[in-house]
């Protein structure tokens, strides 16, 4: 890095108020060549809890909604269909590779979460569980635990299958009081 970069970087970072990124002998070699500053090393002071009462922020006061159930149920019908639909457009022609199916773990997850988003069901937690595999005759169980409110809490899953893979895509919705 050359001098001028080091002294630009160092009034830059003097301007903001944090530490200075030259080092001990850099600062030594400085002084002995004539080109001493006031200061190179400043502190910041921006972790400093007197300085944050400079600008306070106005606090908002939210009221209680006294809502103890969902105003409207979730759509577990409807859900379902958004599954089937997702999974079949996007691993119908697909055969299993480790890699690919990764991805499109994620990518499917990100669609089914963002299409049941659009439904604009208010208070509720949605989330979105895709697992694929490879078909080889062979035999798997999947399980999920959380805490759960039986009476306001769902759930809506499908199975798909092609000839190489399967896939389990489940979608919970847990209602925020």
């Amino acid at each position: 890095m050359s001098d001028v970069a080091k002294e630009k970087a160092a009034r830059l970072l003097k301007k903001r108020g944090s530490v200075s990124s030259l080092s001990s002998h850099e600062v030594k070699a400085r002084e002995t060549a004539g080109k001493t500053k006031d200061s190179i090393s400043t502190v910041s002071y921006i972790d400093d809890p007197g300085h944050h009462d400079d600008n306070p922020r106005p606090t908002v006061q939210m009221e209680n909604t006294y809502q103890l159930g969902p105003a409207k149920r979730f759509p577990v019908l409807t859900v379902s269909n958004i599954l089937k639909d997702v999974l079949s457009s996007y691993l119908q022609e697909e055969k299993y590779e480790p890699e690919l199916c990764r991805q499109m773990t994620k990518t499917i997850s990100e669609v089914i979460k963002a299409r049941v988003k659009e439904l604009m069901i208010p208070r509720y937690k949605i989330i979105v569980q895709i697992n694929i595999g490879q078909l080889n005759d062979q035999s798997i169980r999947i399980g999920s635990r959380c805490l759960w409110d039986p009476t306001n809490d769902t759930f809506s899953s499908h199975t798909f299958k092609n000839r190489s893979l399967f896939a389990v895509a489940s979608v919970y919705a847990v209602y925020f009081e």
